[in-house]
């Protein structure tokens, strides 16, 4: 009795590893990776996608397309008024902002020895190459001693030859405009009115930066 129970053990056993067999043999075989769905991809954050002007067709003002440095930029609930205060030209002659009116402008404060200043010129430069005309210009201010000779060195060194040296140098323009460090740059309506401002450096050629002049430049409202 004992014989025929411990052959019936043995053969339970065995089927019990046939069948295993049997089933590993029946697993499907690993293939390729099943590629991602259109959906699946097109849901997929892009990197590419910082590369165009963000929200520039969805946004209904021009405060919503600040993005990166371009947030640091800020936008007056109302316009202010501009200092008139005289300051000179590239050619030697007094000059104030009256002369920019019916433009927009991007009124930069700047000096030779600010690092910063330095770093974003270039992507000033850029804008202004990419938008400057009869509705739209960059000017370049530098305030304090520097004299044309360096002003011109400093354009020279960093390869901008398309934006003014304008000099303030006894910083009067400066201060009626309220400039508390460099790089300051301000936003310009066409009537004469600061209508935002920007206190520090920016990335001043990124899509956000362009989509703003854009927009602005097109008449779309500030905020």
């Amino acid at each position: 009795m004992s014989n025929f129970v411990g052959r019936g053990f043995y053969l339970a056993l065995g089927a019990g590893a046939i069948g295993g067999a049997v089933l590993l043999f029946m697993q499907p075989k690993p293939g390729p990776e099943t590629p991602p769905s259109a959906q699946e991809t097109s849901a997929a954050p892009s990197a590419a996608a910082d590369t165009s002007a963000p929200g520039s067709t969805t946004a209904q003002t021009v405060a919503e397309l600040r993005q990166g440095t371009m947030q640091k930029l800020q936008f007056h609930n109302e316009a202010k008024p501009v200092s008139q205060t005289a300051f000179l030209g590239e050619d030697g002659d007094t000059l104030d902002m009256e002369a920019f009116e019916g433009k927009h402008v991007i009124l930069n404060f700047w000096a030779t020895w600010c690092a910063p200043c330095r770093k974003e010129m270039p992507m000033l430069s850029a804008l202004q190459t990419e938008f400057g005309g009869p509705d739209f210009e960059i000017v370049t201010v530098s305030t304090g001693r520097g004299n044309p000779i360096a002003l011109t060195k400093f354009f020279d060194e960093i390869g901008v030859s398309n934006l003014p040296e304008h000099r303030d140098p006894d910083q009067a323009f400066a201060r009626d405009m309220g400039v508390l460090g460099l790089p300051i740059t301000v936003m310009i309506s066409p009537d004469g009115e600061e209508v935002a401002r920007m206190q520090g450096d920016a990335h001043w050629d990124s899509p956000s930066a362009k989509a703003i002049v854009a927009a602005w430049v097109a008449g779309k409202p500030l905020q």
